[in-house]
């Protein structure tokens, strides 16, 4: 069995699914169907008795909803700030981890109104990170929308 670890997980083990390879720099894993694994993990997490733990919390917001942090809180109401003072903490509001299990149930059912409403967070949250570059050429403007990506950003400040 392998215990799987990413993310901050601590109570989730592998029956098979995976393999360990040799590599120049040592042993990796390899997971068959990613996806499907992270889905499986979530679906365990938002059906366990008892809170979710800020990690657990994280896996299906980050994972499973594929959701950042601000993301996540302008869906259900509070600030990305509060969301990572709860996964850091582990101190998880009770009325934040019943939303999260039902909106992950819900759009893990394909529940079409919640679907639209999270992609539509996470079109809203891509297109702030979007330039507009215009261009002259010949007494023409022409625009184009640039997504700027978080490591152009990074490598910026």
């Amino acid at each position: 069995m392998y215990h799987y670890t990413d993310g901050g997980l601590r109570n989730v083990w592998l029956a098979n699914g995976y393999e360990i390879r040799k590599t120049p720099y040592g042993e990796a894993v390899a997971f068959r169907d990613a996806d499907g694994l992270s889905r499986a993990i979530c679906i365990a997490l938002t059906s366990k008795a008892g809170t979710l733990t800020g990690a657990e919390f994280r896996y299906v917001r980050s994972g499973g909803m594929l959701l950042s942090q601000p993301a996540l809180g302008k869906l259900i109401g509070a600030d990305g700030q509060s969301v990572a003072r709860w996964e850091k903490t582990g101190k998880v509001p009770r009325w934040a981890d019943k939303l999260i299990r039902l909106l992950f149930a819900a759009c893990n059912d394909g529940n079409e109104p919640i679907s639209k409403a999270i992609e539509r967070v996470k079109t809203v949250e891509r297109l702030v990170k979007q330039k507009i570059v215009v261009k002259e050429s010949q007494g023409h403007w022409t625009p184009k929308i640039k997504v700027e990506s978080e490591k152009a950003e990074l490598e910026a400040a």
